[in-house]
């Protein structure tokens, strides 16, 4: 199968990188991310319809992996467009109980339809014995009373199972985001108060670049003694040079999933830094 798990996260991950580094606005990115994973997953969908799977190991795989990882994250970035277009205002506390509300029905959602089920506490544990029942088509048991969605599922393209496990991303990620937009520390209202003196410092490279010099400070605990969160130490970022960063937990696992060098931006900094001191000598 020529989609592996890795070239797919990478695929996604380097499209997102480029959207982000465009600097565009949150419903600007989840729009065009929705686009592109529909897209992507209606490619895939025409190749496994003509070609079918080598083996029982690679369809298993196919659904257990790769395409919840693309399902999940559609499913995640049309509800972040949805959310973020409907939002009443821009801040204050209507802002505030409006992404509040979200979030207590995600809990809700988690509590009354995922978390007390078989099969989440079986994909949670890590468990395989039951995948040729839960990722191999044409296995779906009615008589389990199964959601209504199960009626409309594409048997060729679908187990049902996958669509539950790219469920259980998009919720992962909506609740990062959501804790994101109502946590005080990123105030929207914070951010855009950039100081004057600092009008003309702004930040030129990509926004996961910012993220990754971050963690690096956080990681190595050389501010305030270690003391202060990941956070704090962002917004810092972002209130000097006027950039919002968003959903940072995010990206941090974008981060520690890519393929090559994890920390690509750090990286570069030692090699500019080491070619800046060979010119004095």
């Amino acid at each position: 199968m020529k989609h592996s798990l890795e070239h797919i996260i990478l695929e996604i991950h380097n499209k997102e990188d480029k959207i982000l580094s465009q600097c565009k606005g949150i419903i600007d990115e989840a729009y065009e991310m929705t686009l592109y994973l529909q897209d992507l997953l209606f490619s895939i969908k025409k190749d496994i319809v003509d070609e079918g799977f080598k083996s029982d190991t690679e369809e298993i795989q196919f659904f257990r992996t790769i395409k919840p990882q693309i399902l999940g994250k559609l499913i995640y970035y049309n509800k972040v467009y949805r959310i973020e277009t409907n939002c009443p205002v821009n801040n204050g506390k209507m802002y505030y109980s409006y992404f509040s509300a979200h979030l207590a029905n995600l809990k809700r959602e988690y509590i009354e339809h995922i978390c007390n089920t078989d099969f989440y506490r079986y994909y949670r544990s890590g468990r395989t014995d039951r995948d040729p029942v839960y990722f191999k088509r044409g296995n779906i048991n009615y008589h389990d009373g199964l959601n209504s969605i199960v009626f409309e599922i594409d048997s060729e393209f679908s187990t049902f199972y996958d669509y539950k496990t790219a469920r259980i991303i998009a919720n992962e990620l909506l609740y990062t985001y959501l804790l994101t937009k109502i946590n005080p520390d990123e105030n929207p209202d914070a951010i855009s108060q950039k100081p004057g003196s600092s009008k003309d410092i702004f930040w030129t490279d990509s926004k996961n670049a910012l993220v990754e010099l971050t963690y690096a400070l956080y990681a190595s605990g050389v501010i305030s003694h270690g003391k202060i969160g990941v956070r704090k130490i962002s917004l810092m970022f972002q209130i000097l040079f006027g950039i919002t960063l968003g959903d940072l937990h995010h990206a941090f696992h974008r981060m520690k999933t890519r393929a090559g060098s994890r920390t690509a931006f750090l990286d570069q900094l030692k090699i500019s830094l080491e070619e800046y001191m060979d010119k004095g000598l």
